[in-house]
Parts: C-alpha cells; sequence; structure tokens
C-alpha cells in the first residue's frame, strides 16, 4: 500500500532532536563538539598564562615581568576561570547563602591575590575549574545509559487513517488505531501483534540482547526494534501511557529521590563551613596574642590555605555522582531504581518475601502429565478433552488446547458449564464430562484415590459414566528460578519466604523444589500485607517484596523495598513498586542487591578519603608546614580521585 511521505512539520519538533539531514555530513564539527570546545577553553587559556607566567618567574627572563605587568598577567590568567565561580559567589550571597563552595574559592584566592601569590590564586581556581569539568563528564558518562533510552523514544508512527498510513506524532495516536512499522524501526507504542510473527531487540526496556520473538496476539512494548519484515500492530495504551514512557519517567525522576547518605552530606555542608570559615578567621587573629613574631601576611597566608583545603567539593560532588552512577549501572542491567534512596535501601535488605505465579512462574499453564485409563489411548482421550475445552476461554483449557493431536479433531455439541465443577456435552455420541473430583462425584463416577495426593491443578474426564482419565496443569518455573534462590541467599539475605493466592499444596511444592525457607498458600491480599507487617516489627528486620499482580500492590507499598516484575507485572504494581525488574527474572533480584551495595560500598570510600587528606593537610596549613599547593591537591585533588573513583561503577560487573 502507498505510503505518504513523512512530513517532519507535523512532528514535534522537540522529537528530533539531535536529528540531523544528509547535508550535516558536509560539516567539519558538529554543534556539539563546538559547545564542548567552548566548555575547556577558558581552562586551556588560563592554564597556558600560569605556565608561561611561572616560567618567566622561575627563569627570571623579562625584566619587564614585574610590578603592575606582572599583576595584569596573572589577573588575566585568573579571571576566565575565577571569574564564574565570584558570580556564583555573588549570587548566593546576595540570596542570604554565604557558605558555599563559590564562597570559600572567592575569598581563599582574592586573599592570595591580596598577599601576592598570584600563582597560587590562579592555580587553585584553575584547577578548581579542571575540577569541574571532570566531574561534567564524569555526570555525563554516568548519564550514557539513561540517555540512551531518551533515544529509544519513537518519534514518528505510521498510523491506518482514511484508508492510507501517515505519519504522524506518536502522542496523537489513540487506542485502538492501527500501526505499521517497518524492519529497523522503533515501535511507537503498546499494542497487540496483528500480524502472524514478529522478532524484536528489546534490549533498551528490558537489558537483555537476545531477540524477542513474538506471535499474532501478544504483547508487543513501544521502545522496542522491528527486525524482520513489517508488522502491524493494533494500540493498546495512548503513549504518555506506554511502557518505554513510564520508564523514561521512572528513570528521569530517579534523581530526585536522594539518599539518606547524599542529605546527610548536603546539610553536613551547610553547617560545616561557615565553622571553616570562622576557624580560618581566628587563625588570621587570634596569634596576634600568643606569639611574639606574629606576622599578618603568614597567618593570612595560612587562614587562606585552610579555607581552599576546607571546601567541601569532593563531598558534594562525588556523593551524587556515585549515586548516580549506581542508578546508571542499574538501568544498564535492566534494573530501575526510582531513588538513590532505594539504592541505600537494597544495601540493608536481610529478608526477601516473593509472591510465586508471576514471579519465580512463567503464569503460563502447561501440560504436566496425561493418565489414562485402559478404555482410552492417550491421543484419543485427548481428542475427547480438547473437543469439551474448545468452549472454555479458561487459562487451564487454553493450556489444554497447545496439546498436539494426532488426526481429525472431534466437535463437541450441547456443552453447558456447571458452575463451580466443569463442562458436560457430547462427543462422538459419548456423553463427556470435564472438570473436578466434585463433578465426577456428583454423576457417580469413582474417582482413582490416587488423585486425592495431587498437588497440581486436575482436569479429569468422564466418558458414558466412567472415569476415562486425567490431565494435571502446572504452572512452569522460570528458566532462572533456582539460580535466582540460589543468588540470593548467596548474597547474605538470612530469610527467604513465599507468600501465594495459589492452592497452599502448590505453594508448598514450589517452595520445596527452590529450596525457600517457608511458604504459605491461599492468601488474600490483605494475608500477605498482614504478614509482612508481622516481619518488618521483628528487630532489626528489612523486608524486600517481590510481586507483579495488582493484588500485591498493598504489600509493595508496605514493604521497605517493594520490587515488581516490569514485564508480565501489572500497571498498578509497577507504579507502587521501588525498584523494577525490566527483564522479569528473578535472578537480577541479587544484583540489585550487588549494585547497590557497591554504590554505597564507592560513596563510602569518597567520604573517608575526603575528609582523611583534608583532615591531615589542615592540620599541616595551620602549622605552616602546607603551602598553597597542597591546599590544591587536598582540594580539587581530593575532588578528582574522588570522581574517578565514583566512575568506576560505570565499568564494573555484576555476575
Amino acid at each position: 500500500m502507498k505510503k505518504k511521505k513523512v512530513n517532519l512539520r507535523d512532528i514535534d519538533p522537540k522529537e528530533h532532536k539531535g536529528e540531523h539531514s544528509h547535508d550535516d555530513d558536509h560539516n567539519h564539527s558538529s554543534p556539539e563538539e563546538i559547545s564542548n570546545f567552548r566548555t575547556y577553553l577558558p581552562a586551556i587559556f588560563s592554564f597556558v598564562m600560569l605556565i608561561a607566567g611561572i616560567a618567566i618567574d622561575y627563569f627570571d627572563a623579562f625584566l619587564f615581568f614585574k610590578g603592575w605587568i606582572r599583576i595584569v598577567w596573572y589577573t588575566v590568567a585568573y579571571i576566565p576561570v575565577g571569574f564564574p565561580v565570584i558570580k556564583e559567589g555573588w549570587k548566593s550571597v546576595k540570596n542570604g547563602d554565604f557558605f558555599t563552595e563559590f564562597f570559600l574559592m572567592s575569598i581563599a584566592t582574592l586573599g592570595a591575590f591580596a598577599i601576592g601569590e598570584y600563582p597560587e590564586g590562579v592555580a587553585v581556581m584553575l584547577f578548581y575549574a579542571v575540577g569541574e569539568l571532570f566531574q561534567n563528564a564524569a555526570v555525563n558518562r554516568a548519564k550514557g545509559n539513561i540517555k540512551a533510552l531518551l533515544d529509544v523514544r519513537p518519534n514518528e508512527a505510521l498510523v491506518y487513517r482514511d484508508g492510507d498510513y501517515v505519519s504522524v506524532n506518536p502522542e496523537t495516536v489513540e487506542i485502538g488505531e492501527k500501526i505499521q512499522v517497518r524492519v529497523g524501526e522503533k515501535v511507537p507504542l503498546d499494542g497487540i501483534l496483528l500480524s502472524e510473527k514478529g522478532s524484536f531487540n528489546t534490549a533498551a526496556l528490558t537489558g537483555e540482547s537476545k531477540p524477542d520473538t513474538i506471535a499474532k496476539g501478544d504483547t508487543v512494548f513501544a521502545g522496542s526494534i522491528n527486525l524482520d519484515g513489517v508488522i502491524e500492530v493494533e494500540t493498546t495504551k495512548e503513549f504518555k501511557d506506554s511502557s518505554i514512557a513510564r520508564i523514561l519517567d521512572m528513570v528521569q525522576n530517579a534523581t530526585a529521590r536522594k539518599s539518606k547518605t547524599e542529605l546527610f552530606i548536603r546539610k553536613f555542608a551547610r553547617i560545616y563551613t561557615p565553622i571553616v570559615v570562622f576557624l580560618a578567621i581566628s587563625l588570621t587573629f587570634l596569634p596576634y596574642f600568643f606569639v611574639d613574631d606574629y606576622v599578618f601576611r603568614d597567618w593570612l597566608y595560612r587562614a587562606l590555605i585552610f579555607l581552599v583545603i576546607s571546601c567541601p567539593c569532593a563531598l558534594v560532588i562525588s556523593i551524587p555522582l556515585g549515586y548516580f552512577g549506581g542508578l546508571g549501572a542499574a538501568s544498564r542491567n535492566g534494573i530501575l531504581f526510582k531513588g538513590a534512596s532505594f539504592l541505600d535501601a537494597m544495601t540493608q535488605v536481610n529478608t526477601v518475601v516473593m509472591d510465586k505465579t508471576g514471579t519465580v512462574t512463567k503464569a503460563v499453564f502447561k501440560i504436566k502429565e496425561i493418565v489414562t485409563g485402559s478404555a482410552f489411548a492417550k491421543a484419543e482421550f485427548m481428542k475427547y478433552l480438547m473437543a469439551m475445552e474448545e468452549q472454555s476461554t479458561h487459562p487451564i483449557a487454553i493450556a489444554i488446547m497447545e496439546y498436539k493431536a494426532e488426526g481429525a479433531d472431534y466437535n463437541a455439541t450441547d456443552v453447558s458449564e456447571i458452575a463451580g465443577k466443569g463442562l458436560k456435552g457430547s462427543v462422538n455420541g459419548k456423553t463427556v464430562l470435564v472438570g473436578n473430583k466434585a463433578l465426577m462425584t456428583a454423576h457417580q463416577i469413582e474417582v482413582p484415590a490416587e488423585t486425592d495426593n495431587i498437588v497440581e491443578s486436575i482436569v479429569m474426564v468422564g466418558i458414558d459414566g466412567a472415569f476415562a482419565g486425567y490431565v494435571t496443569i502446572a504452572d512452569e518455573l522460570k528458566d532462572d528460578a533456582h539460580q535466582a534462590i540460589k543468588e540470593i541467599r548467596a548474597a547474605g539475605i538470612d530469610k527467604i519466604i513465599m507468600l501465594s493466592g495459589d492452592k497452599d499444596s502448590i505453594t508448598q511444592e514450589v517452595a520445596k523444589e527452590l529450596g525457600i525457607d517457608w511458604a504459605k498458600g491461599g492468601m488474600l491480599p490483605e494475608d500477605k500485607l498482614n504478614e509482612v507487617e508481622k516481619l518488618k516489627q521483628q528487630p532489626d528486620t528489612k523486608v524486600a517484596f517481590i510481586g507483579d499482580g495488582i493484588n500485591d500492590a498493598p504489600v509493595l507499598a508496605a514493604s521497605d523495598v517493594g520490587i515488581a516484575m516490569g514485564g508480565l507485572g501489572s500497571d498498578v504494581a509497577i507504579e507502587t513498586a521501588d525498584v523494577i525488574i525490566q527483564t522479569d527474572q528473578p535472578s537480577k533480584i541479587s544484583r540489585a542487591i550487588k549494585i547497590g551495595r557497591s554504590t554505597r560500598r564507592v560513596v563510602w570510600q569518597n567520604i573517608i578519603l575526603a575528609f582523611g587528606v583534608k583532615v591531615i593537610v589542615l592540620i599541616l596549613g595551620a602549622g605552616g608546614l602546607a603551602t598553597m599547593w597542597e591546599a590544591v591537591f587536598a582540594d580539587v585533588g581530593v575532588a578528582l580521585l574522588a570522581i574517578l573513583n565514583a566512575v568506576r561503577l560505570q565499568k564494573m560487573k555484576w555476575e
């Protein structure tokens, strides 16, 4: 069918940010590259001027490099890196916030100029500027995985309207409309596949590189990339409610939720900074009353060094960066934390409570066993059963219909439902009953005693008043269910519990197979909630609950950390949870714990490093044993080391 040409004017320009026409290939530098160069230019200029000035000073090569010429030279070197800091310091002072790092840096460097230590004054600001550039580069790197999600957001949809496919903004597509997705294009909205089959790259949504092949009638998620042939999809959600839009919203809002450590450091810095300023003032003037050979210039220099060293830049920069790195690393692994606070919370979890269906099982029923009497062969028995179940839409009936029987199918007539028991009908002139034991008993059909010990769901069949056999139906365990429990234990979790709404016998069997400590089935949502509340009341117990259904939402909200399965999970569960496992793999739970612990470890390494070095150099500075250069290292150098340490999170592997 002929397609209309894409009209970019019909699409929101914001959606095309970063896209270029073919003509752009002829440009030597992109606007982004030019912008990056301009960012580094002030630091480069100041560095060249500083090195040249120090060289002239050292070799005493130019006699004219004295007095006001020398002052002007270093002032010109200072302005490109110093002016932005002074400007920020002045803004903060006008807003009533005197004790910021900008204020400290401004006082220290202007004071250095006042006592003639021009190279040191320039060096402090230059290294501070370099530290800021490193910080920005590190933050951009940490944001890389999250920004990659933005690139997945589709910017156009080919929707069928008025007998033709037209390109529109995905936000204008309504539920129930038919859209077309060509090879290599992103699926713009969540929907149902209308084509016979499709193969999709879902790496950006799930973190898994393996293509996902689905059949007609299955759900297709927005942001997936179509890999095989032109497909058609019927939309089931508006763009704002699609999976990719929801993920983007959660990730973009994640950094707004600060961890307790991060909040503590920011509050600490606001108390710590004024104390340091008053100590520096005291260090300048108090020695006058206690030292015989007091020289104002010397003690002012020590106080300025004290100010530079005490600047809390390393803490203020590296701690948020550490958490941001953890959030980015988690999203790369298919795990979405809704805030830095939950990275911290995951490190404290010692009890894991999980749902069964959809969490450790696939929530897909499969025939486990077919048992027939001597009157019928298995294939013949299944034809009778399938003829009856064809009339039903129950999940168990759907599982039975997946069985492949040889030969021609049978047809059922006069099928009626017996409430709470099963179906009755006629197949090939025989009266057929399909259902539970109560149905068989009601029709005086004797059932083998062995069926009483079966824990799985069981479908019994009676033909012409005689018991013909039965089929057991079970929900399959997820491929990584055993691995998940093993790794959760290896992560140091003390207790693993299963709470399920399924039959207690089935729940106990699954728990036993997986090696779970304690399990209970037949639970209503309020029952699960009560159990988790009891666990939370126990001393030193931090509970993580993992679920996927609407009925799990209350428990997800009540637990210390709520973890939802993001693929098959309900929207309510995903919205309520604190952590989303995009791949539906329970083995990712232990990885989430490991990422949280790695992030916390890096953050505390930075705190100890910053405080340790600062305390040592502060003591040396107050005693006159440290110069402005040591002060620069204690401030900017430590900040750089802390940033590099935080960036390590992007390189770590958690297997």
